[in-house]
């Protein structure tokens, strides 16, 4: 059997095998010992080797120090000091037994050892030492329950096969092997190996032995080749998959605006004849929008479309409603109707655009905040507020509005005698929180999510568009931040606004 075929099925055994087990880092004498073994000084590496087997020994460091060991027999019987290999490896057998390792450990190390002694038997072409040895490595595999010595034992079963010129029980031997490595989808080292194995048999003579390899790596080739097609199918599958349920939910984005902007359209039409060309234009983009969901790129830019053309139509209302009575509830809830989804637009638009911050202190800011409601709220409600003296990163105007817009509903919805606190928290070197809290009669649990949704439900106008809550989501992820309901909060109602600098 050609050499080149045994070095490569022993240095691919050793490196799946106890790569693993190695220490983190290698002490300095074992670096030593590695180096003169590159620069073919075996000597001098043998001789470091064992150095370091001894003082990994002396440390209880037996897995590094074993692997030590073995090397520097593997350098003894290199050059024929088969005595000098067998009296090493039994030390190294006496200090696995005394050392602290469990059962499982030490059965590990002794498949190490019993391993090279078995490498030396084929050497001598002595095969009935060279079985009694796989015996003891195969009862050691078993004990270590380490899947990765189980691999190696059969590298090592095909090594003596193959050196005995039992061919016929080292292919099928090496068939289990490769249809195992073929499971792992390993199929370049596969590959590798059988084309040694040829090659082995080539430059040995075996033609019989080139035949039969040759026939089962042809077998394997066509086997993995399918396996390799249909890995490849699985995987655009799969990609398919996920960009149609990315697909999916843009179509289900798409829908949710175009429900709104059909919505607003409609609103427009009663109140201005004149845009009703402006409505079907925009009701025509849509319908070409859903017909392209797939194009996302050419959706966001129809989103960005929309979103502008709202915006228009709510500023050429707002003139027309202006003229009108605003002391009227129907025209004041237009008003406000069109000034919220202005505003909605104006943030979509603005998306990308970098917010101003400015230096405020937190103190007196949130006392000025709280003064806005003291003439809204009802008689014997507690305004207080919790600020400490420093200095925050805001951007006013979207805060500001946050805010107040929360101080409002509490106001609203806080009966006599109740308490509405501001709050303000330095949650770590970049975090900040406002907190509002009420004692009203608190939001339903089932509610809590809808309410930052826009367009969830037909409102009357005149008792609210529902608007003020998703206004105030958007501007605090505008903020890269976030509003939330504080679940934990059971005296009634406490808004969350959190804000990253």
């Amino acid at each position: 059997m050609n050499r080149k075929f045994l070095v490569l099925l022993s240095s691919l055994l050793l490196t799946v095998t106890f790569a693993a087990a190695q220490e983190a880092q290698k002490s300095e004498l074992q670096q030593k010992a590695e180096a003169f073994d590159q620069q073919k000084e075996i000597a001098k590496a043998r001789s470091t080797f064992i150095h370091a087997f001894n003082d990994y020994a002396a440390k209880g460091q037996m897995k590094p120090g074993v692997e030590c060991a073995a090397r520097a027999a593997a350098l003894y019987y290199k050059e024929n000091y088969y005595k000098e290999a067998f009296d090493l490896l039994r030390l190294a057998d006496q200090n696995i037994d005394g050392s602290q390792l469990d059962g499982s450990g030490k059965a590990a190390l002794h498949y190490l050892t019993t391993k090279e002694r078995m490498q030396m038997y084929i050497k001598l072409r002595r095969s009935p030492s060279a079985v009694e040895q796989l015996g003891r490595m195969e009862a050691f595999a078993s004990q270590s329950g380490d899947e990765g010595i189980k691999d190696d034992l059969l590298y090592s079963k095909a090594i003596y096969y193959y050196t005995f010129g039992m061919n016929a029980q080292g292919n099928a031997l090496f068939k289990q092997i490769a249809d195992k490595l073929t499971r792992q989808k390993e199929y370049d080292k596969v590959d590798e190996v059988y084309q040694t194995l040829i090659e082995s048999g080539r430059k040995s003579g075996n033609a019989n032995m080139v035949a039969q390899s040759y026939n089962s790596y042809i077998a394997w080739k066509d086997s993995a080749n399918a396996q390799k097609v249909a890995d490849e199918i699985n995987a655009l599958k799969e990609q398919i998959a996920t960009q149609e349920a990315t697909i999916a939910d843009k179509d289900s984005s798409l829908t949710t605006r175009w429900v709104t902007i059909v919505g607003l359209g409609i609103l427009a039409l009663a109140l201005a004849a004149a845009l009703a060309v402006g409505a079907v234009v925009l009701l025509r983009y849509m319908l070409l929008s859903r017909k392209q969901k797939g194009v996302i790129q050419l959706a966001n830019e129809s989103n960005a479309l929309k979103a502008k053309f709202i915006s228009n139509i709510s500023a050429q209302m707002a003139p027309t409603l202006q003229k009108l009575d605003s002391r009227q509830p129907e025209v004041k809830a237009l008003l406000d109707f069109t000034s919220h989804i202005q505003t909605l637009s104006e943030i979509e638009n603005a998306a990308d655009d970098a917010l101003e911050k400015a230096d405020t202190p937190i103190q007196p800011y949130c006392e000025e905040m709280i003064g806005k409601i003291r003439n809204k709220v009802k008689p014997g409600v507690v305004l207080t507020v919790d600020a400490p003296k420093m200095s925050a990163q805001l951007n006013k105007e979207y805060v500001t509005h946050i805010v107040g817009h929360l101080l409002d509903n509490a106001a609203e919805y806080t009966p006599e005698g109740g308490t509405i606190k501001l709050t303000f928290k330095k949650r770590g070197p970049r975090t900040n929180q406002f907190m509002v809290a009420d004692s009203g009669c608190g939001i339903a649990e089932e509610k809590r999510e809808d309410i930052f949704k826009p367009f969830l439900e037909v409102h009357d106008l005149t008792k609210g568009d529902g608007l003020g809550l998703p206004i105030c989501k958007q501007m605090a992820l505008k903020m890269n931040g976030d509003l939330t309901i504080d679940p934990d909060y059971s005296k009634g109602t406490r808004f969350v606004l959190e804000l990253h600098t």
